[in-house]
């Protein structure tokens, strides 16, 4: 069984001011033909297929129109599960039509899919909340998949039916998924759990997020869920959330962050992106290939002493969205703005540094360095206004700041 894993789409996000739609239609056109090259049996989506609760509806148009073609009327099992950015029920609410084509959505931890059979072969023969038992076209085994879409903890918690509002998020997402694995999930066919949490191996470093990614980790999200969790059962794990590939733990299977199909700030400038080809056989260690997708524009991040040098590296670097930082000894003028924005179209931020001493720098000398991030210059002014640094608390809460949208952006 060949499985193509993908997420974190983001349909309808904007860098800055910039539309990103253009390169979206071409590196999800990408990702189909490469399920069609590899003919793989099934899809999965895990998570973040839109950027907002209310997406534009160039977005939504793209989003159904690129599911169908991946699933060829049903030629091929895709499987898309909410993550934190998208609404659980604007995810669901095509699921009757979207069954027909072969798409399967699941928005929240508790929906349960109901069975069908198409003429293709494409069966779900099995399905509770949390869980699916597909029959695909063209495999003789089994596919089976553990589903737990994001969701804050309070509701994964009523999900998971406790009363505890004490009880470790982890440990009852432990006893549901090894419940559910040891009843269902045998050696005779392939197993899979599918999430949109946070993941990480007990005691070691945590995955840095996204700069601008609305954070899992903060108040009323989801604690981090153990790669020790994971049943035993499990050949594989795909993850959404995270947009740089990588792997979170070997052990009980790959535990995958396969990452955003586009970089979508400039914390990932320079980063690859890819999906990741997953090929299974029962009671076997799956084998994983990184397909690395070539579609969309480099985030480049630029640092050029004086506007002249700064123009002669946009004119030989086009084809990309630049972050470009610039020493100068005075501030940019009019005439210096429009060279730089004659010299190239894709300038999303322009940052400043002056050398002169001014209100850029602090009482004591030291100048600010303007093309650090947020998180950083917040942590370097606290420290400096209150003579500690912030602790992890107060850190949590500034990215809550940062990341959070308005009631009215969501509705």
């Amino acid at each position: 069984m060949k499985i193509l894993h993908t997420s974190d789409w983001h349909l309808g996000k904007k860098l800055d001011n910039f539309s990103r739609h253009s390169e979206q239609i071409e590196v999800l056109n990408e990702i189909a033909s490469i399920a069609e090259r590899e003919n793989v049996d099934a899809v999965i989506v895990s998570g973040d297929l839109f950027d907002a609760f209310n997406p534009p509806v160039e977005s939504v148009e793209l989003f159904y129109k690129i599911l169908k073609k991946i699933a060829g009327n049903g030629k091929r099992a895709v499987i898309c599960i909410a993550g934190n950015h998208d609404s659980p029920d604007r995810i669901e609410a095509p699921d009757p039509l979207a069954r027909e084509c072969g798409i399967i959505f699941a928005g929240n931890p508790n929906t349960k899919v109901p069975c069908f059979k198409l003429d293709s072969g494409l069966e779900i023969v099995r399905s509770e909340p949390g869980f699916l038992e597909l029959n695909l076209p063209n495999c003789a085994e089994m596919l089976r998949l553990l589903i737990t879409p994001y969701a804050n903890e309070y509701r994964l918690k009523a999900f998971l039916g406790t009363e505890n509002q004490e009880e470790e998020l982890r440990n009852l997402l432990t006893k549901k998924w090894n419940d559910q694995a040891t009843t269902y999930c045998d050696s005779k066919g392939i197993n899979i759990l599918i999430s949109h949490l946070f993941f990480v191996k007990k005691g070691s470093e945590p995955p840095k997020e996204p700069d601008d990614e609305k954070p899992i980790l903060h108040v009323g999200g989801a604690q981090a869920i153990y790669s020790e969790n994971i049943p035993t059962q499990m050949q594989y794990v795909a993850l959404g959330h995270l947009h740089r590939m990588q792997t979170v733990d070997s052990i009980p299977c790959p535990i995958v962050y396969c990452g955003s199909p586009l970089s979508y700030s400039f914390s990932e400038a320079n980063q690859k992106k890819f999906v990741m080809l997953i090929e299974l056989n029962p009671g076997l260690e799956a084998t994983i290939q990184a397909i690395e997708l070539v579609s969309g524009k480099k985030l480049l991040r630029h640092k050029a002493d004086g506007v002249q040098n700064a123009v002669d590296w946009l004119v030989t670097n086009q084809d990309c969205l630049v972050e470009l930082t610039i020493s100068t000894d005075n501030y940019l003028n009019a005439m210096d703005r429009k060279l730089l924005s004659q010299a190239h179209e894709g300038i999303i931020q322009i940052i400043p540094e002056v050398k002169f001493l001014s209100t850029n720098q602090l009482e004591n000398g030291k100048e600010i360095n303007l093309s650090k991030g947020m998180e950083e210059l917040f942590a370097e002014y606290f420290t400096y206004s209150k003579g500690l640094p912030p602790d992890e608390q107060l850190m949590h809460l500034f990215r809550e700041v940062l990341s959070v949208e308005t009631e009215d952006q969501k509705l």
